[in-house]
């Protein structure tokens, strides 16, 4: 199964631009910074990656804005021209507020 479930924050957001069939689409760039327990041992990690939201949720991304926090839902695919994946954002939720020092 191919689900994404992302805490993050947006670095940067591209131009609107409006799919074939007329739905507005909005690129993103997401980071995610967290500590998750690996084989028993803590491990600080760290990601960006490409996102792209259509519809409505293109509206709530823009809302959010550069440096906006939130739970991202979908899944990934190949960006089109086959280099890295891209996150198609399908469901996207406030952000449980962070414990001091974790995050």
């Amino acid at each position: 199964m191919n689900q994404l479930h992302l805490q993050a924050q947006i670095q940067q957001l591209g131009q609107v631009r409006y799919t074939p069939a007329g739905l507005m689409a909005l690129d993103a760039s997401l980071k995610a910074e967290s500590e998750v327990i690996e084989a028993g041992k803590p491990r600080k990690v760290s990601l960006e990656i490409k996102a792209v939201a259509v519809g409505e949720l293109a509206k709530q991304l823009q809302t959010l804005g550069v440096g906006g926090v939130a739970v991202f839902r979908g899944f990934l695919t190949h960006q089109r021209n086959g280099r890295g994946f891209i996150a198609h954002v399908t469901v996207i939720e406030p952000a449980a507020p962070q414990e001091p020092g974790n995050h």
